[in-house]
């Protein structure tokens, strides 16, 4: 009986298995390295500013370069995986090197960080004072001066945006235009003239333009929110009866002044201007300062009688700090001598 030896095992096949073995550990060691890639690198914190024109993969680079990521690549595949590599958006993205590659990829997609200023502009300032007051917020003066006398941007304004800006406080991009800047605040104040706002004027004999005037006088007359009705009804009642104004800010606005820089004994009262309303009838020519609401609104609901229900027609300031309103000139010169 004849014996069969044991067979060998070909050297073709131990080759095959040692090129599967190889070949199993070559993609090991491949997705051991990728994984690495996309791990956190560690780096310290850091803000990305993202500007107009920026790209994915100048964006890559730099937070390599920062060692937010480990690879450019890296985050460039996973943004082009998640359909967000186009997402980029203009601002400010807060990043450390504790995030992995996938969790850049999901803040970058997000919303950016947009820096802001706050610019307040203070009710009854005039269009002189509010470049200064954008200087101070890092705005060019010269450039916003510019705008606001561009008077094509208001429907309403003449030859300047006086009148026609809102006081409020506005949250800009510091970058922001100067031409955006003002039309924002023209947007702003065109808000106030709501179909049923001008209705009212109108019923009052006021046009759009007619009602701004007389709220920036009440803003300059007013010592406060109480007393604008007040002021706002004598005003009209004054207007309806032919009755000169006689408000001292309008006389200072016309001459380029201050309201206490007037001074009566250099004749200021007597010299004529468009918007002298001692020296003319009815409204002066354009607003004097820029109103808030509260004024605007004031005209809209005047408080226009008495306790007893007479026309108030006078009214002053006493040195006491309060208002004094009269029908009639005597009780008005009377109410002079005891208060002023």
């Amino acid at each position: 009986m004849t014996r069969l030896g044991k067979r060998k095992t070909p050297v073709w096949v131990w080759l095959l298995l040692a090129a599967v073995l190889l070949l199993l550990l070559a993609a090991g060691g491949a997705f051991l390295y990728l994984r690495s890639l996309l791990a956190p690198a560690g780096g310290a914190a850091y803000t990305l500013e993202v500007k107009p024109g920026d790209s994915l993969p100048r964006i890559a680079r730099t937070l390599q370069d920062k060692g937010i990521i480990k690879n450019a690549e890296a985050l460039r595949f996973v943004m082009r995986q998640d359909g967000t590599a186009g997402s980029l958006k203009e601002g400010f993205y807060d990043l450390n090197g504790t995030l992995t590659v996938q969790q850049v990829a999901d803040k970058l997609a997000g919303p950016a960080r947009i820096p802001t200023v706050n610019v307040t502009i203070p009710e009854g300032r005039r269009i002189k004072d509010l470049p200064a007051i954008f200087a101070k917020a890092g705005f060019d003066a010269a450039a916003i001066r510019a705008e606001l006398n561009n008077a094509a941007l208001s429907p309403y304004a003449n030859t300047n945006l006086e009148g026609f800006v809102f006081p409020a406080t506005y949250e800009l991009r510091p970058k922001e235009t100067p031409r955006k800047i003002v039309q924002m605040l023209v947007a702003r104040m065109n808000d106030e003239f709501t179909p049923a706002n001008v209705a009212k004027a109108k019923a009052l004999g006021l046009s759009v333009r007619d009602w701004v005037i007389l709220g920036s006088m009440v803003q300059a007359e007013a010592a406060n929110n109480a007393e604008m009705p007040i002021i706002a009804g004598v005003f009209l009642n004054r207007l309806r009866d032919g009755i000169a104004l006689g408000s001292d800010p309008t006389v200072a606005y016309g001459l380029g002044k201050d309201l206490p820089e007037l001074d009566r004994s250099a004749g200021d009262f007597t010299k004529d201007t468009p918007y002298s309303t001692y020296t003319r009838q009815g409204l002066p020519a354009g607003p004097i300062n820029n109103p808030g609401q509260a004024a605007l609104l004031s005209v809209l609901s005047p408080n226009r009688k008495l306790p007893d229900g007479r026309d108030a027609v006078y009214f002053l300031h006493g040195l006491d700090g309060k208002i004094y309103v009269n029908a009639d000139y005597q009780a008005h010169l009377r109410d002079i001598a005891r208060y002023r």
